[in-house]
């Protein structure tokens, strides 16, 4: 992975909640609509704090039920912190032809968390997703935005123990 200055590592956590931050965020993006804004909030915090629906419908004169049914129809807009790191699988049509499906299962039990989930010592969030556009190298996974094909067994479990250490 490349870094620029100025760019955060997937490894860095995510700064605490700030509602002077979120605003000025809010401000800036509210020009793009609604998702540019909650996806600023989440990139910025890693997860969508309680408050950011407030602070959102306010800022774009929108109800919080508006706010919060575009919030949590979208998938990488968390309602908690991830992980340190982010393992997602994917579950589309080529990667479950391909194994995808034991895979994740594997994956689920090892890491003793269900998709959605992160672990106990916060080293790794799971969360399952819906084709990476990796159909050729089935099954695959993001791993900190990292891309991984032809997993097995093996993959898998090194990806986690990367996670773990």
């Amino acid at each position: 992975m490349v870094e620029f200055p100025g760019e955060k590592s997937p490894m860095t956590r995510y700064p605490d909640w700030n509602e002077e931050d979120a605003k000025t965020i809010v401000a800036a993006q509210q020009e793009r609509g609604l998702l540019a804004v909650l996806s600023a909030l989440n990139e910025k915090f890693g997860y969508l704090h309680k408050h950011a629906v407030g602070v959102a419908a306010k800022a774009l004169n929108l109800s919080r039920a508006e706010v919060h049914g575009i919030a949590s129809f979208y998938h990488d807009l968390r309602e908690r912190p991830p992980g340190r790191h982010v393992l997602k699988l994917c579950g589309a049509e080529a990667c479950q032809s391909m194994g995808g499906d034991a895979l994740a299962a594997q994956a689920t039990r090892e890491l003793g968390i269900g998709f959605g989930e992160t672990t106990h010592d916060e080293s790794i969030t799971l969360e399952r997703v819906y084709c990476l556009g990796l159909c050729a190298c089935a099954p695959a996974a993001l791993f900190d935005g990292e891309p991984h094909g032809r997993l097995d067994q093996n993959a898998i479990s090194w990806l986690i123990a990367e996670a773990q250490e």
